[in-house]
């Protein structure tokens, strides 16, 4: 009874501070500071401030701050333009041309900014206009951009994946790796749908692409040199045991400001807006971290997340109907809640029910990371839905409807993950035996 006292009492504060419009941040030190001053006697005020300092000071969330520069100094380059320059030629003759560059084009720029939103962005203000000029159908041009722009949440360096390993004590180079083949397998997943449709639909008669020679494609191709080495660098660093993740974010920063200059795109107006975009967003997953870092200490006081687990336990459900059922909750949960405010508001909850059922928290992450990439798509929240209506004008059930298979392949992917695990382990297992 006491953790059904519990449970009931911390969703109604929860839901409470939320509805009346608090941070997410807030809303979780408040709910934690209630459960505080009812089931323990510690001081409330000098708890809540050494778990806060403890967390903020780990070394390991350094590489979050970090990454986030790199994004922003990436966003304001001419990237977005110079991946379609050097990707369309090899694109436009693939079944549903041009429409891939969507894809490939949101899975490079994943992978040097690690947000969903600065994705979507970059790529899609580049991407939108030369489509819309090739006449291909609309509803595929923003379906395809808001799906492939969730891969910002998977392909490293991911910030949600950073914040997963903060919220599980987990390492943060093995998740990015972990992440790797399923964020590509994803990639290409789309990339088929689109063949698909386009092989099977009727009249669609796009623009057709003037044919190059294999050497002007190659030439085309200078363009994506320099995100491809930051890439190889920063990724490959992580690998080979050169650098950690921190580390690597460093390298990133720098090697982003170098493109940056190389381009004539950094002046100081674009430098001090690349910092305070990066100081804005980190204070706000910083503040959500720490809310949840309290929170996770102040039901450890209830009991309720290892009653939880003991109740999942006595329920006998299979790994494969837990899967089932985290699935469905979390896709609920992505109706209300971004990503990152999903993650670590049910941490504290679901992770000794993961443990219990002897699923490996690395592989985990995967699975739930591809889970709340739904939620960026999935209304009424949904961000990417947001962002792509103010960049097209369309009413959010038009761009819904439009992102309806990309959510569907998504839940598919969920299940190639759980039918093939090695997917997400086989590169971070690789890590641990390769050198360090």
């Amino acid at each position: 009874m006491t953790e059904l006292y519990a449970i009931s009492l911390f969703l109604f504060v929860l839901f409470l501070l939320l509805g009346t419009g608090v941070w997410v941040g807030i809303a979780l030190m408040g709910v934690a500071w209630v459960g505080m001053e009812l089931f323990t006697s510690r001081p409330v005020g000098d708890t809540m401030i050494t778990t806060m300092w403890a967390m903020s000071s780990s070394w390991t969330i350094t590489a979050l701050p970090l990454f986030i520069w790199m994004g922003e100094i990436l966003y304001r380059t001419r990237l977005s333009e110079d991946m379609f320059k050097g990707l369309s030629p090899w694109l436009a003759r693939l079944p549903g041309g041009l429409v891939h560059t969507n894809i490939v084009g949101c899975t490079v720029f994943a992978a040097v900014s690690g947000s969903s939103a600065a994705t979507l962005t970059t790529v899609g203000k580049m991407s939108i206009p030369e489509l819309r000029r090739r006449e291909y159908p609309e509803h595929l041009v923003i379906g395809t951009l808001a799906g492939a722009a969730t891969l910002g949440l998977m392909i490293p360096p991911s910030l949600a994946l950073i914040v997963y390993g903060v919220a599980v004590n987990q390492s943060i180079t093995e998740l990015f790796f972990a992440g790797v083949f399923p964020g590509l397998v994803l990639a290409l997943m789309f990339m088929g749908y689109v063949a698909a449709y386009s092989v099977l639909s009727k009249g669609w008669a796009p623009t057709v692409e003037t044919a190059l020679t294999f050497g002007q494609k190659l030439k085309n191709s200078r363009f994506l040199l320099p995100v491809m080495l930051l890439i190889m660098v920063v990724i490959g660093s992580m690998y080979t045991g050169t650098a950690t993740a921190t580390e690597a974010a460093a390298i990133g920063v720098i090697g982003s400001i170098i493109l940056a200059i190389s381009q004539g795109s950094l002046n100081w107006d674009s430098f001090r807006e690349s910092l305070m975009g990066a100081t804005r967003t980190s204070a706000m997953i910083m503040l959500i971290l720490a809310g949840a870092a309290f929170l996770k200490l102040s039901m450890g006081f209830t009991g309720l997340p290892r009653a939880l687990a003991d109740g999942i336990g006595s329920m006998e459900l299979s790994r494969f109907e837990l899967l089932m059922m985290l699935l469905v909750f979390y896709i609920v949960l992505g109706m209300f809640l971004d990503g990152i405010s999903s993650v670590v508001l049910t941490m504290a909850v679901v992770e000794p029910m993961v443990v219990e059922a002897g699923i490996d928290l690395i592989w985990f992450g995967i699975f739930v990371i591809v889970v709340v990439e739904m939620a960026q798509i999935t209304p009424p929240i949904g961000f990417n839905l947001f962002v792509l209506q103010g960049m097209t004008g369309h009413e959010m059930g038009y761009i819904a409807k439009a992102a309806l298979p990309m959510f569907l392949i998504m839940v598919v992917m969920c299940f190639v993950l759980i039918l093939f695990p090695d997917l997400a382990m086989w590169l971070p297992e690789t890590m641990r035996s390769g050198p360090q």
